[in-house]
Formats: structure tokens, C-alpha cells, sequence
């Protein structure tokens, strides 16, 4: 008898590889069809589109600026998406996109919302008014002419939702002293920081002489 005929010969490590190799695949592939199992039960039997998942998008009705508008959208959309991306009323601006700048600023039922924090189906039913409504028949409003005139404005980014805002300050006191309208002006942000010029026109609209 060999004296060797008993003894186990260990795999090259070529041949560990290659057996690992096949394993690892075997498994995979098992896996991946596992997976796909459960996605097959949401395709239709007759061959058509792919099953909707979730929330199909709904007809509104929305008043901007006095006029009834109506469009389609999904609930999620936002009152500022709705406005600028599926209605063309590009007044209000999109810049932080998260309730903290302003510049989406609009009248709800006379008061100051921000667009971006409401779903546009919260809006049915109650007078929306932006910036375009503070021009008719080619007139601009006395709040954008006070900006105008003070040269309040620069990239204009901002601009919209002040003006918005000062509007609604001024309608639901128009004898607000200054001071009162800057205090309902503190949720809108400049980045231009025109702000001396702001309340240049914040002292035109009030009738107040402004000291140096």
C-alpha cells in the first residue's frame, strides 16, 4: 500500500475560487427571482399599462385673482407648483422651497401664506391673490410704485413677496405707522439687502417723513 493513498489533498486556490464563484451566483440568481416574484403580481393580465401605485392626480378648481382656473394635478402638488408649473401665474417665486424666505408669498382670504407650505387642494374654494394683482390695466399698484420709486429692488427675486405682504399690511390697517408694517414684513428675507430702500418705501406709503 502507498503510504500516501490516505491523505486528503487540500483544493488549489484556483479551484476554491471557481467553486465559491458558482455558489455566489446560484445564490443570486435565486434571490433576484424571489424579488421579482411579488413585482409580476402588479402587472395587469391583459398586457396593458403598469397597475397605478398610489394617489391619481384630480381635478381643481382654483380663484387667482379673481378668476377661476382650473387645472390637473396630483394631491401632493404644492399651492406654489400649482401656480407657476400648471397655471402660468409665475408671480410668486420658488427660492428656498421650505416656508422660510418669503418670496413665495400670497394673500389667502386676505391673509399671508406661504405658497410653498400649502397643497394646492387646500386652496379650493378661497381667494388666492399674488403679485399680478397688484397690476391692472397697466397700472401698477401705490406698494410696487413706492418700491419702484425707492429703487427697492435688485435681483427680484424677493421682491414679489414683499410687496405682496406690505399689500396685505396695509389693507387690513391703512394706518399702519412704519414700524407695524415692518413688523409684518419680518417673515420675508432680502439676500440683496435692500432694506434701507424698503423702508424708504414703507415711509412713502405711511405719509411719514423719514429722518436720516
Amino acid at each position: 500500500m502507498n503510504e500516501h493513498e490516505n491523505i486528503d489533498v487540500a483544493p488549489s486556490r484556483r479551484e476554491f475560487l471557481q467553486g465559491t464563484g458558482v455558489a455566489v451566483t446560484a445564490t443570486a440568481l435565486s434571490g433576484l427571482a424571489s424579488a421579482e416574484a411579488p413585482a409580476a403580481e402588479l402587472q395587469p393580465a391583459a398586457g396593458g399599462a403598469p397597475a397605478g401605485v398610489g394617489p391619481t392626480a384630480i381635478k381643481i378648481t382654483l380663484n387667482v385673482n379673481g378668476r377661476d382656473m382650473q387645472t390637473t394635478i396630483e394631491p401632493r402638488v404644492t399651492l406654489l407648483d400649482a401656480l407657476r408649473n400648471y397655471l402660468d401665474v409665475t408671480g410668486c417665486k420658488r427660492v428656498c422651497d421650505r416656508g422660510t424666505c418669503g418670496a413665495c408669498t400670497v394673500m389667502i382670504n386676505g391673509k399671508v401664506v406661504y405658497a410653498c407650505t400649502m397643497l394646492a387642494i387646500e386652496a379650493q374654494g378661497k381667494a388666492i391673490r399674488t403679485a399680478e394683482s397688484l397690476f391692472t390695466n397697466g397700472q401698477a399698484d401705490a406698494v410696487p410704485t413706492a418700491f419702484v420709486r425707492a429703487d427697492a429692488q435688485q435681483c427680484g427675486f424677493c421682491t414679489p413677496g414683499f410687496v405682496v405682504a406690505m399689500k396685505a399690511v396695509l389693507e387690513g390697517n391703512p394706518q399702519a405707522t412704519p414700524a407695524q408694517v415692518e413688523k409684518g414684513l419680518q417673515g420675508n428675507i432680502c439676500r440683496c439687502g435692500t432694506y434701507e430702500q424698503m423702508r424708504d418705501a414703507i415711509y412713502a406709503l405711511c405719509n411719514v417723513r423719514r429722518g436720516n
